[in-house]
């Protein structure tokens, strides 16, 4: 069953994700389309509400670049200064712009940490900032998968006194009634969907290079139900993967993003644009990092452990969101988005 809107001319786009919903056996999903200056598509189907939250991974990290570069653009934060200007404590001599595109050689704490250290923000930072780098800042690029989120969101703390979720809700989701958080309240908790089938992603890591699994595997409990489907875990901030919102809340963001609304003309360029491209030396891809975004001839966004994807089509001049309760793999959303760009005479997602 699905609930929403879907424009004239879409029906295929909405068979295409009643298809999706239909394989996962009841379970929840969420599409959002903005394109023409409108919401094409606007559904969730299984057991999801319109009002349903989920984790949706890694889309998070592009809602996490924004509040320093709110602070860039207010003058506050300095792209090209280094980050130690603003995090004394901090051991990689990256600036700003390498933090934000993967570039800082910090992919993750160097030392075996237990769980309850995503629980505390401080603990966090201070065993982040003690942590050597794995590269020097600016000569290669890999993403760091669990702290982005605390290596830019540090910096706005020290700055600006508000946690990065706090800043994040009070000067942009609120103002722009985007429905994504870091931090849940007890009441939105309450609308949260479980994430189903992570079993498979945590028994992977066994099998990855070893920087991948310092990477994702410490602290341990990123891929284990029990953990990101706590109350405990909903309620901290870990930027880099546990933002909570919608597919509109997703795709809204870009909308408002490419439109002006919450950065400069000059830094949603600086955003989407290739700040560094080559071998990702954590996921072991060729990618574009742009700042919390990778970028590609089509346009931006960031996938996220599962299936997720937030982005912003250039080529067909759309937003689309894709978020689900069941792991898998990216090829659900891509067939999605596939029936949209048929529908808008775009040509086929690169490869």
């Amino acid at each position: 069953m699905l609930t929403g809107t879907v424009a004239d001319g879409f029906a295929s786009v909405r068979d295409a994700f009643a298809d999706v919903v239909g394989e996962q056996d009841g379970r929840g999903a969420g599409l959002a389309i903005w394109h023409d200056g409108r919401w094409a598509v606007d559904l969730v189907g299984g057991d999801w509400t319109p009002d349903t939250l989920v984790m949706p991974y890694s889309v998070s990290k592009a809602f996490a670049a924004l509040p320093a570069l709110v602070l860039v653009d207010r003058g506050l934060l300095d792209l090209d200064a280094p980050l130690q200007r603003y995090w004394p404590e901090l051991t990689t001599e990256s600036t700003l712009r390498q933090a934000l595109s993967h570039q800082s050689g910090i992919v993750g704490i160097d030392r075996p940490a237990p769980t309850d250290v995503f629980y505390d923000w401080e603990r966090s930072c201070d065993l982040l900032a003690r942590s050597a780098p794995s590269w020097a800042p600016g000569t290669a690029l890999g993403e760091c998968a669990l702290f982005y989120g605390h290596l830019v969101g540090e910096p706005v703390r020290r700055v600006d006194g508000r946690s990065l979720g706090t800043f994040f809700r009070e000067e942009i989701a609120l103002p722009h009634e985007i429905v994504f958080a870091f931090g849940l309240t007890e009441a939105d908790q309450h609308k949260v969907s479980r994430l189903h089938g992570l079993r498979a992603f945590a028994a992977a890591l066994d099998e990855k290079p070893d920087l991948y699994r310092r990477a994702i595997g410490n602290p341990p409990g990123a891929f284990d139900e029990a953990v990101v489907n706590s109350a405990h875990w909903r309620a901290a901030e870990v930027p880099a993967v546990n933002g909570h919102g919608t597919a509109r809340g997703v795709a809204q963001m870009y909308v408002d993003l490419v439109a002006g609304r919450i950065l400069s003309a000059e830094l949603v360029v600086e955003l989407s644009s290739a700040q560094c491209s080559g071998v990702d030396q954590v996921m072991g891809g060729e990618v574009s990092w742009g700042f919390g975004v990778a970028v590609d001839e089509d346009g931006f966004g960031m996938g996220g452990t599962g299936g997720h994807y937030g982005g912003w089509s250039r080529v067909g001049g759309y937003a689309f969101a894709f978020v689900t309760s069941v792991m898998g793999t990216h090829a659900r959303g891509e067939r999605i988005e596939a029936a949209l760009r048929e529908v808008i005479g775009a040509p086929p997602l690169p490869d």
